[in-house]
């Protein structure tokens, strides 16, 4: 913690101690979810990449925003989104706001606990046999992940706060 003198008064600065970050999960790979879906392994890495190249990050929503009945506005950003062997690995920072404090708070509290993406298959199969997942996930381009009450798959979570 450093200090630093302004005339009568004295100023604390905290090293970053409320940045409302969290990790997670947005999908998670190799597992049917409760739409019927399996996603594979890469196939994020060309949206990820051409956001990449954009500068840009899929929005951070509650309950996916206008699309699932959660608020319109952001709650947060992405500060870094990859794929690892177990899924689509999410860091995000939410924004210092009534909602966004509001989520740190349900997050720590765990309260809400879901992550779930909005994505356009760009590459998918369908079922063959009765016993596979309606389609299977090749590739898609996302468009946002957003922290929920109850993911469709219920693997993707938040990790950490």
């Amino acid at each position: 913690m450093d200090y630093q003198a302004c005339g009568l008064r004295e100023l604390k600065f905290a090293a970053d101690g409320d940045a409302m970050t969290f990790s997670g999960y947005g999908a998670v790979f190799g597992n049917v979810d409760f739409g019927g879906d399996l996603i594979t392994p890469g196939a994020f890495a060309e949206s990820i990449a051409s956001h990449k190249s954009a500068g840009s990050m899929p929005a951070m929503f509650y309950e996916h925003g206008k699309y699932g009945g959660g608020p319109a506005m952001p709650v947060g950003v992405w500060t870094g989104l990859s794929e690892d062997s177990h899924g689509l690995k999410a860091e995000g920072k939410l924004l210092d706001t009534q909602m966004g404090r509001d989520l740190h708070m349900a997050l720590k509290a765990g309260a809400v606990s879901g992550l779930s993406i909005g994505y356009k298959v760009t590459d998918s199969t369908p079922r063959v046999a009765p016993t596979d997942p309606k389609r299977t996930i090749k590739s898609a381009h996302l468009h946002e992940v957003s922290l929920v009450n109850d993911p469709m798959n219920p693997r993707a979570r938040v990790g950490q706060v």
